[in-house]
This record gives C-alpha cells, sequence and structure tokens, in this order.
C-alpha cells in the first residue's frame, strides 16, 4: 500500500501538472504509470476509445456478491495559481483549485491496498474526465463505459472541503449538492439612432426587463423548502453610447436541490424571455444546458450504512452537513446507481474551492484513504 510520503509525492505531481478537461493527457498516463507499480493478479483496465482520458480500473472479487464503483475526477480550472507552492502548477492559468489532485490521490492509494489485499467484491475505481465544464461522467455512461464486469451496484464519490478539518468525512441523506443548468438567451432587435428610439427595437430594454423579472423565478415559483437559485452572470450588449443596441447577449445559472425544482424554474424562465421578446419585438434564442449536473442525492439504504460506519469508525471523525448549492457531475452517476457522496475536510478555511489560492491540508489525504477503505471492507461484509 502506498506510505504517506508516496502519496504526498503523487499529490504534488499532480497538483504541478494539471490539466483541462477532455484534455488530461498526461495525467491519464501518469496514472497508468502509478497502477503499473501494483500488484497485477486481479486487476484489470477498461478505456474507450470516445473518452479517451477516462480510466476504469477493476480489481475482481474473492467471493462477490455485487460490483462497488468508487469515482474520482480528474481535470483543473482555468485558474492562474497565486499560491506560491514549491508545487505550483507549472501550466499557465491551469490549476487544481477544485481539489481534483487530492480526489485522484485518495483513490490511487485505496486502489493501492486492494490491489494488494483482494477484496470480497468486485471493485472499479473511476479516473473520471471533465467534471468541470463537460460532464465526464455522463459521457462515460452514454458510450456504454459501464457494462458486462464494469457496471457498478454501488457508486461512492467525495469532495474536498476547506471549511472542514483536515480528514473530517461529513455527509448527509438525501440531497448533498444542488443540481445545475446552464443558462445562455439572446434578444436579438434591431439597432438604430440613439435620438430616434421609435426607428428601432432597442435589445437593452429588453434583456435589462428579463434580468429584473427573472428574480421571480425562485421566489413565486418555487417551494421555499426546495430552494434554487437563478444568478445571471453575463450580459452584453450595445458598441456606443449614442447607438441603441440590437442585440444583447445573457449568460447564467440556474441551481435547485430537486430535479423537480430545476424542471419548473426552466419553464418559467423559458416563459418569461418569450414574453419579453414578444412584448419589445425581439427575437428570441434561448439554450439550457444540465447536461450532468443533476442534483446529488444520496440514496438512503447506501447512505445509512455510510452514516453509520463513519459514527462508529475508530479514528474516524463524521459530521452530517447541510446541502451545498454547488453543483457536481457525480449527480449524474447518483441518479443511475445507487450510492452515496460525500465531503472530506482539507481545512484551509481562509479559501474556497476554485479560489487561486487554495492550499489543502496534505495530511487529510491518508486520512481520506483509511476513512474510505474501511468504510468499503466493511461494506463487501454485508
Amino acid at each position: 500500500m502506498l506510505s504517506d510520503e508516496q502519496l504526498i509525492k503523487i499529490r504534488r505531481h499532480l497538483h504541478a501538472n494539471p490539466e483541462i478537461g477532455m484534455q488530461e493527457v498526461k495525467t491519464h498516463q501518469f496514472l497508468l504509470e502509478q497502477i503499473a507499480k501494483f500488484p497485477q493478479e486481479n486487476l484489470t483496465i477498461e478505456t474507450i476509445s470516445e473518452i479517451p482520458t477516462a480510466l476504469l480500473v477493476r480489481i475482481a472479487g474473492s467471493d462477490p456478491k455485487r460490483t462497488i464503483a468508487l469515482r474520482t475526477d480528474m481535470d483543473a480550472l482555468p485558474i492562474q495559481e497565486e499560491t506560491g507552492l514549491d508545487f505550483a502548477s507549472k501550466n499557465d492559468h491551469v490549476m487544481h483549485a477544485c481539489g481534483h489532485d487530492i480526489h485522484m490521490t485518495v483513490a490511487l492509494g485505496i486502489l493501492s491496498y486492494f490491489a494488494e489485499h483482494q477484496p470480497k467484491d468486485n471493485l472499479l475505481v473511476f479516473f473520471q474526465p471533465a467534471e468541470e465544464n463537460e460532464f465526464g461522467g455522463k459521457r462515460f455512461y452514454d458510450a456504454g463505459g459501464f457494462q458486462g464486469e464494469y457496471l457498478p451496484d454501488e457508486f461512492y464519490a467525495l469532495h474536498v472541503n476547506p471549511q472542514l478539518p483536515a480528514g473530517q468525512i461529513a455527509s448527509r441523506k438525501g440531497t448533498l449538492f444542488a443540481g445545475s443548468n446552464e443558462l445562455r438567451i439572446s434578444f436579438i432587435g434591431k439597432s438604430g439612432h440613439a435620438a430616434y428610439p421609435q426607428n428601432a427595437k432597442d435589445s437593452i430594454v429588453a434583456a435589462a426587463n428579463f434580468v429584473t423579472n427573472v428574480q421571480t423565478v425562485v421566489s413565486r415559483n418555487v417551494d421555499p423548502i426546495e430552494g434554487g437559485v437563478v444568478t445571471i452572470g453575463k450580459f452584453n450588449a450595445g458598441k456606443a453610447m449614442n447607438i441603441i443596441a440590437g442585440k444583447a447577449d445573457i449568460e447564467g445559472t440556474i441551481r435547485s436541490f430537486t430535479q423537480s425544482g430545476m424542471e419548473i424554474m426552466t419553464k418559467h424562465i423559458r416563459m418569461i424571455a418569450e414574453g419579453i421578446a414578444g412584448a419589445f419585438g425581439q427575437e428570441l434564442k434561448i439554450n439550457f444546458r444540465q447536461g450532468g449536473y443533476m442534483p446529488v442525492v444520496n440514496d438512503e439504504r447506501t447512505t445509512n450504512f455510510f452514516i453509520d460506519y463513519m459514527k462508529n469508525a475508530d479514528g474516524v471523525d463524521f459530521k452530517i452537513v447541510q446541502p451545498a448549492m454547488i453543483a457536481e457531475d457525480f449527480g449524474f452517476l447518483s441518479n443511475q446507481f445507487e450510492g452515496t457522496m460525500c465531503w472530506l475536510g482539507v481545512n484551509d478555511p481562509k479559501h474556497s474551492l476554485h479560489s487561486d489560492h487554495l492550499n489543502p491540508d496534505e495530511s487529510a489525504i491518508t486520512k481520506g484513504v483509511e476513512a474510505i477503505k474501511g468504510f468499503l471492507i466493511a461494506r463487501m461484509q454485508k
């Protein structure tokens, strides 16, 4: 099994060499090199041409009743790192600012243990590309990556949390993370001279009305207990102060703790956009893209066992947490398979996920390996 020192060395290599989603070529190769060092007797690897950087590693069980899968993401973010660490990113404007380097390292630690100690059940470790922007889990699923011996019965995953103590495991029953839907809208009118508005169709006025009216989508259409968020983060229109804009482009994000809530918000946003376009004489182009970013809903059966184990396991610091509005494409996999996702604390409370200064406490790695390894061993006895 990989030692603490080996795990930290692996993490620092991954951190220094981040790659954007669907471009994780060197990461893919490095992972293969590490896995090749493990005992190979019960180990096989599946790759598919449609998602070439993905790796699905299988360890055959000694007396399998099920196939248990663990997912870890591989990609980094388009962020310029500002930590000043000796092992900071070598790649300009690319950084593991969401902790996927920690995720991969924990997964390798778990994989190294079970390669040496054959699990009772079959075990899959899914190294997934493109969590941040291109929903790699859904892509792999849609391409037929999970089938035959590589079809999971249960799926588990973790995500680092800088606001929690290093090594703490945290989760909850039901929804852990929100679903997310991308919104892109264009109002297309008619440009004209600022002095003659009657001869133009002002797209800025139309788009501004949309931005104002869309604020009622959550407050007047979503159950307050369920919650939701509509955020408009980008608004582009106009070329000069004395020209009426003939086009306005808007981008935003929709978030909901339930898929039904997501569908309600999407419906009302479309209705508002269509109504405003009609009222202001605009052509409307509207596009929603949810992809794989469905709410992460922890399955009741597996999560009951997960929580019971973590609460009672020696050396595990466990906490029940409230749901978070962040999105994670594990939501798609948790919608297809029973399973549970959890937080792994990394103790950097001054910095959030996606911060250019994020600096996780590396002591969380071994604690994460031990907690998840222990859970998997216990789960295989049931």
